[in-house]
Formats: C-alpha cells, structure tokens, sequence
C-alpha cells in the first residue's frame, strides 16, 4: 500500500518539476501523466503558458514605428511686372503655368506697388529690404543704376549655363550691342519696340508722293507741300518737355543717321553724339521749326486728323487706331536719314525694351534662375506675349521663326517693328539717364526748338554741360 502511495507521490513531484521547468521557459509542452492527477495539472499548465504568450503578443504589437518626415514647404520666389492690364494678364497665365507643373518652386506673382513710377517704388523696395527676387520693367538707364549700386546680379558670373539660355533665344547679338555694363550682364531683355514713323497715306497721296520719305530731303519736300501755312505740318517730334522724349525723338534720329553708334562713352564720361551725324540731325530739326515744316506747340490728334505728314510712334498705338480711327491708313517705315545715308543699307533706330532683372537681396537665387531659364527657353511664351502685347520680343529670328508665322498674317503692322530689331539700340546704360536727358532737353532740344539758339550753339552747350555733370555732378 505505502509503495503505491509513494510511486504516486513520486510522479506528482516529477510532474510539478515538469511545470516549473515549462514556466520558466514560456515554452508551450504537452504533459501526459495518469489520469488521476492529469486534470489539475493540465489546468495549471494551460493557464500560465497562456500568459507568457499573450506577454509576448502584447509586447511584439507594441513595438515603435517611426513616422515619415512632413513633406518639404516649396520655396516661394517673388515676381513684379509691370502695372499694365494686358501684360497683367499674361504674366498671371505664365506664373499659373510654372506654378501648376513646379511643385517645389512656387512663384509668387505681383504688380509693381502703385507709385511716383515703378523705378521710385523699385528702390525704395530696395532700401527697406522688401525687394522682390525678379522684376520685369527695367529700362537700361536704370539697371545701370541697380549695377552701380550693387542691386542687382550678374546674371552671367552668377550661373554658368548663362550664354546658353541666351543662344537659346537667339538674342546673343543684341544682348552684346547694348546690354553689357561693366563687363557684364545683369537683364535679360524681354521685348524691344525698335520705332517707326508712320505717315499717313492721305497726305502723302496730296503731295504726289508714291512712297514715304526717305530722306531729310524728301521730308521737307512733303512739307513744302502740304505745309508752311502754320496749320499743317510735314512731321513732327515729341515734346522737349519730358526727358523720355529724347529717347523718341533725337535720339532715334541719331541712331538713324549714325548707323547705331553710341552717344555716350561711359568709361570716359564723353558725349559722342557731337559729330557729324549728331550735327545733321540738330540742323535738320532746326530747319523744320523755322521753315514752319514742324510745330512748336502741342496739337491733339495730329496725325489720324490730318495735321501733319508723319511722327514716330510705337506698336501700341496700332490697336487704338485701329477701334477709335478704323480708316485711318498709313504707312510704316523707319526714322528718315540724311541725303547722303546709302540707300539699301540697314536704318538702326532706338530700341524701346525693357527687360527682367534679379535683385542680390534675393535669398532663393538658383530657384529664380530656374523660372528665368524655364520662362526665356520656351517661344511659345514669346508667342503667348505677343498676343497679349503686340511688342516685339527679344529674338534675331522673330521674322523667320515658324512659331510665330499665325500670328504675323493677322498682324502686317507690328510684323514691321519686329524687322526692325535687329538694328535696334537700347540707350546708354548711364545711370544718371534722367538728368543728363533732362540737360540735354534744356541746353539742346528747347533752344532749337524756338530758336533762342542755333544748332551749332545748342550741340556746344548741350555736350559742355552733360561732360561737366558726368565728371562733376554725380
């Protein structure tokens, strides 16, 4: 009896040593014993393997995941255009453009801030640290007064594949007759209204002549004509009164007669316009006014009314003549030359462009590059510009590219401009352009125009007083 009860005492020890040794290890075992001790300790077993296990569980689910980092802000570039209605709209579609296939460039477009004049509101912008990245609307004179104090950026020091996107554009030739300052370039030019003389067909067909005037001699003979009563007039020039004229008037005959030459050598502080080109178109002028071939008082409308034979005037006039003077008809031809000037060779003329600039505050300047190179690769957008515009773009093969083939057959007049750019000249890049224009209007421009002065006293005064302001004045 006792030998049956301590065998059975012996396989309970052995099975509560089986147990411990299956808690310790949290490994599940199946235990076979005899019947009358099997259920207990099955029971004990289940329960405490059953335990560790959801242990376990428990503690894989809750193993730490590490989130993915937050997308990147995109790095927003601050555009100003010009404040016009029809360039408005078409920089917003440009932008809209960009913005929608850019994610990580995101360009932020604006207006020029209402001001005196978009230069004014430009510097200030400068002064206080709030200028944008890229501006359009920069005329030469005052980027050349951004380059002197340091506003602005080299645009072909700063990025390296510079040249290319100008090639790429085919504007090479016209960036490097006009644009360089100091041995660099800072504006990548947009458009260019190379000006024209229109002269209206009604007067010229009164005066018997089949073509428009060439010459200073074929002016005259048109006023001769029509004119000398002191009520009609053969042509006419813009106002001595505003120091931009001397942009549409002198100094577009200038050009004209001296095939494009420069009137101002910077590094000298020299007025070059005093030679015999400069001359011929002082006197030519002068003999206008006396012969009463050119008015002296502002006249409304003179043209589309009949009152003069020709002015200059730029591309945007086209569309309101066309909608206010539908039957207005005119011709299109380049600012009249000296008698001499050969016959058959190319007439330069100013070239009325402005261009886009990046400022040296900028804090993203490889994105605005890359906006710059993506806007300027890409001619539909010089097509899209012309559509809006009606101005000229910047490109040698405006006339003969494809891509804007449509839109020459709808536009015969501006298609006139754009042959034009080619041999067209910005102005000097003087970044006194203003008071130096407004001397030259003062000691020039005003005394021929009423005869208080001759021309040769007017070219001597006029170039003694801008070299004296040029070397002492600044």
């Amino acid at each position: 009896m006792y030998g049956k009860v301590f065998r059975r005492l012996w396989v309970l020890i052995g099975v509560l040593v089986v147990v411990a040794s299956l808690v310790t290890s949290c490994k599940p075992t199946t235990v076979t014993v005899k019947e009358t001790v099997e259920v207990p300790v099955k029971q004990t077993v289940e329960v405490r393997v059953k335990e560790t296990v959801e242990v376990i569980v428990k503690e894989t689910v809750e193993v730490p995941v590490t989130a993915a980092p937050p997308a990147a802000e995109p790095v927003s570039v601050l555009l100003w255009t010009a404040p016009n209605p029809q360039q408005e709209a078409y920089w917003k579609g440009v932008t809209d453009d960009w913005n929608a296939t850019h994610p990580d460039i995101h360009i932020e477009w604006e207006v020029i801030p209402a001001g005196g004049s978009s230069e004014e509101v430009l510097l200030t912008a400068i002064a206080t640290g709030t200028a944008p990245d890229i501006s359009t609307n920069i005329f030469s004179g005052f980027a050349a007064q951004l380059v002197s104090s340091g506003a602005v950026v080299a645009l072909d020091g700063e990025f390296s594949d510079f040249w290319d996107v100008v090639e790429g554009r085919h504007m090479r030739n016209i960036l490097e007759k006009g644009w360089g300052c100091k041995g660099h370039y800072y504006v990548m030019p947009l458009y260019n209204n190379a000006m024209r003389y229109w002269w209206g067909k009604a007067m010229l067909e009164e005066a018997g002549m089949s073509e428009p005037p060439r010459t200073y001699s074929d002016v005259l003979a048109l006023s001769e004509a029509v004119g000398g009563s002191g009520e009609r007039y053969g042509i006419a020039y813009p106002s001595y009164k505003n120091w931009w004229d001397r942009w549409f008037g002198y100094l577009t005959l200038y050009y004209a007669a001296s095939g494009g030459a420069p009137y101002i050598d910077l590094e000298k502080n020299e007025v070059l316009f005093d030679n015999e080109a400069g001359m011929a178109v002082l006197s030519f002028m002068e003999e206008t006014f006396r012969s009463g071939y050119a008015p002296t008082e502002g006249l409304v409308d003179p043209l589309q009314n009949g009152l003069i034979g020709g002015m200059v005037m730029g591309p945007w006039s086209i569309v309101p003549f066309a909608e206010t003077w539908p039957d207005f008809e005119y011709v299109v031809t380049a600012p009249p030359v000296p008698d001499d000037f050969p016959e058959g060779d190319p007439v330069y003329t100013f070239a009325d462009t402005k261009g886009m600039v990046m400022f040296t505050q900028s804090r993203h300047k490889a994105e605005a590059w890359e906006f710059i190179k993506w806007y300027f690769s890409e001619v539909q957008h010089d097509v899209g510009w012309l559509e809006a515009t009606n101005m000229p773009v910047v490109r040698e093969d405006i006339t003969t590219n494809p891509a804007f083939d449509a839109y020459w057959a709808d536009h015969p007049v501006v298609k006139a401009y754009a042959e034009g750019v080619p041999y067209s000249v910005p102005p000097a890049l003087v970044a006194t352009t203003i008071e130096v224009q407004r001397i030259m209007g003062r000691e020039m421009i005003e005394p021929v125009w009423f005869g208080t002065k001759s021309a040769e006293e007017a070219m001597a005064d006029g170039v003694a007083a801008i070299e004296d302001y040029l070397t002492l004045g600044q």
